[in-house]
């Protein structure tokens, strides 16, 4: 099976002398196949040992910023990637990624500003890119920040044009209509979003949202119980329930 070859592989990495010009690169394909695994805890060490053995070479902190931003580390990950944009050059290819990277733990952090900054210094290295111009132009809207809602609905159509068929883009769009209050609008590419991604909870509760708004309540209740099904995370659930039990117009009116 899939794990036992995992195994196989951080067996066969693991052979590899410290001596062995290979040696950092079998390490990071050790501490990939023990991520895979599911031993998270195992490819942290194995990677901070790599950090303390070869200082000079940020491949393993810029991994290591991914399993912890994986496993909900944000303070953790924030830190191995400062450190990996510090071990780069200002031209190395990867470092869109790494700022996109510590762009998302930084919004995880609740630190705005310096997300932002990360994500469009992202785009500057890697211009259109749909991921960075889909967290970022979301994340705008989903925070509220009317004044850039133009400019968050050019990024998530320029996305979209790039990947038309990505469930989580096509909700964006769908979103900053909502949030515009186009509800009418919302409604053909939340349930586009909603067929792409069938199983997502906050897609599904925010195709429940939609509805409501356009009069469509016993489908909107529908939706969140679907979304109910999905296993969201606490803080949504309990909204969602909030949503089952007084309809949106209250919660948003308490809100």
């Amino acid at each position: 099976n899939a794990l036992g070859q995992y195994d196989e592989a951080t067996q066969t990495f693991a052979q590899v002398a410290t001596t062995d010009p290979a040696f950092h690169s079998a390490e990071i394909g050790r501490a990939e196949a023990l991520r895979l695994a599911g031993r998270f805890e195992q490819a942290i060490e194995v990677l901070n040992q790599l950090t303390r053995s070869h200082p000079e070479l940020p491949q393993s902190l810029a991994v290591l910023g991914d399993i912890h931003r994986e496993q909900g580390n944000f303070e953790d990950a924030r830190t191995a990637y400062d450190a990996a944009l510090t071990g780069y050059g200002e031209v190395a290819p990867i470092r869109w990624w790494l700022l996109y990277s510590r762009g998302m733990v930084n919004e995880r952090l609740d630190a705005w500003p310096e997300a932002e900054a990360d994500f469009r210094a992202a785009l500057e290295l890697n211009p259109d890119n749909p991921s960075v111009l889909n967290y970022l132009g979301y994340s705008m809207v989903d925070r509220g920040i009317t004044k850039n809602y133009d400019e968050a609905l050019g990024m998530i159509e320029t996305a979209i044009a790039e990947r038309p068929d990505s469930g989580a883009i096509v909700d964006s769009l769908a979103w900053v209509y909502y949030k515009l209050g186009r509800y009418q609008d919302a409604v053909g590419p939340m349930e586009r979003a909603a067929e792409l991604e069938p199983n997502d909870p906050i897609i599904s509760d925010h195709l429940g949202d939609v509805y409501w708004m356009v009069g469509r309540e016993t489908e909107a209740r529908f939706q969140w119980r679907r979304a109910q099904s999905f296993d969201p995370d606490e803080e949504t659930a309990a909204r969602i329930r909030r949503k089952l039990e007084v309809g949106l117009d209250v919660v948003y009116a308490q809100d």
